[in-house]
Parts: C-alpha cells; structure tokens; sequence
C-alpha cells in the first residue's frame, strides 16, 4: 500500500425528504458510521417537521448508529455560498424528488432513492417499529451499495446511472408517498 501526502478527499453527501424526521436522518447516520470518514453525512427536508421522530432515533441506537445531535432542518441551509460543497444529493422520499430543489453549489450527481416512510404506518407499537428496522435494512443496503463504488474512478457520466440503479433496489417506491 503506497502512502499519499494527500487526504483522501471526503465526500459531502446529502439525503433530502419533505419532513427530515426520519428516513433522511436515518440515512445520514448510517453513512457517517459506515463511510469510515470518507464521507460527511448532512440531511434536510423542504418542509421540516422540526422533531426527529423518535421511533427512528430507536430503531438507529438499536442497530448500533449515532442518534446524538439530530435535529429536523429546512434544505435551505445547503444552498447558500457557505455551506458544505456537495458531491451527492439523494432523495429518498417521492414528494422531495418531485419539489424544485434549490440549485446546490458545486453541481452535486444525484439519485432518487425513494422508500416508503416507515411513520405513516397505522398499527400497533410492534408493527411502527418493524417498519422502521424495514426502512433502516433497505437504507443500509443501498449506502453499502454506494460506499463500495470505485467512486474516485467513475466519471460523473457512469456514475449518475449506477446511483440511479442502487435507488431501484428492493423496497423502492412507486409514486406512492408522504412527507417524511
């Protein structure tokens, strides 16, 4: 292994839904777990609930994830000169990858990795919970996807497509969705 007086270079990813109460929050935290350091995970919702919901912040400490200092925030706050340069933009709810996004500086790749939001379900206690670890397992899968591409090496003309194909994995949604 040679040695680089270079930083690997960190990427900036951020996970946009309507509400950032759960499934954008959840994604963050497992990306910046289980990217190492090689990625800096950031969430945001167009119309934030302004509470994490809490049944995400179990699901996460349950499997293992930080839940420390979330909070539900307004996607303006990654378009402005200031803040972090993104190189990935995901949307992992419909409603937010059908709304006109604010225009992110730097020109991030993005993809639409919807899945359904775990807090709409109706049931029981033990029925919002399995909808959860459902949402986490499908969120996992797909950043583990992510994180093993040779990302370095791919052109943003490669690399758009394969992030789009990693969105169709299972547990994919079909137009069928809420605000999250």
């Amino acid at each position: 292994m040679s040695e680089s007086s270079e930083p690997e270079h960190v990427y900036n990813v951020l996970f946009l839904c309507m509400g950032n109460s759960a499934r954008s929050i959840m994604a963050e935290s497992i990306l910046n777990k289980d990217g190492a350091g090689r990625f800096k995970a950031h969430s945001a919702g167009s119309n934030p609930n302004r509470k994490v919901n809490p049944i995400a912040l179990k699901t996460l400490e349950h499997a293992g994830y930080p839940v420390e200092g979330f909070r539900s925030k307004s996607w303006d706050e990654f378009a402005t000169p200031a803040a972090p340069k993104m190189d990935f933009v995901f949307t992992v709810c419909d409603d937010a990858a059908e709304e006109s996004c604010p225009v992110w500086p730097g020109q991030p790749v993005s993809a639409h990795w919807g899945i359904e939001d775990p807090a709409r379900v109706d049931g029981t206690d033990i029925e919002k919970e399995a909808a959860f670890v459902t949402t986490l397992r499908y969120l996992r899968n797909r950043i583990s996807a992510f994180i093993a591409l040779p990302i370095a090496a791919l052109d943003k003309s490669v690399l758009g497509p394969r992030l789009q194909e990693i969105g169709l994995s299972e547990g994919t949604t079909s137009g069928r969705d809420s605000p999250s």
